[in-house]
């Protein structure tokens, strides 16, 4: 889902401090990567990024964020394979 990938972008972002490494090594464009992040941001009413430091900084709410987000993301993909294991053995 769209959400889903705003919410990987974002989490490239932070890990690698640079939205076009970022994009790179989410394998998108570095404009498309930034307009994600910045609809999550317009979307939730925060910055998530301190855009003015190199590398990019969280804010102290973006951080809380980035924290959420991983866990959803760990949450995703153990449904997921908590599915497939389903459907092998069901």
């Amino acid at each position: 889902s769209d959400v889903y990938k705003r919410q990987q972008y974002t989490i490239a972002v932070a890990k690698y401090g640079n939205f076009t490494v970022a994009a790179n090594k989410s394998n998108v464009t570095q404009p498309t990567l930034s307009m994600q992040v910045q609809k999550l941001e317009d979307e939730l009413g925060i910055s998530i990024f301190n855009r003015n430091t190199k590398p990019i900084k969280t804010t102290t709410i973006g951080q809380k964020i980035i924290d959420q987000a991983k866990i959803i993301i760990q949450e995703s993909r153990w449904n997921e394979r908590l599915r497939c294991v389903r459907e092998i053995l069901w």
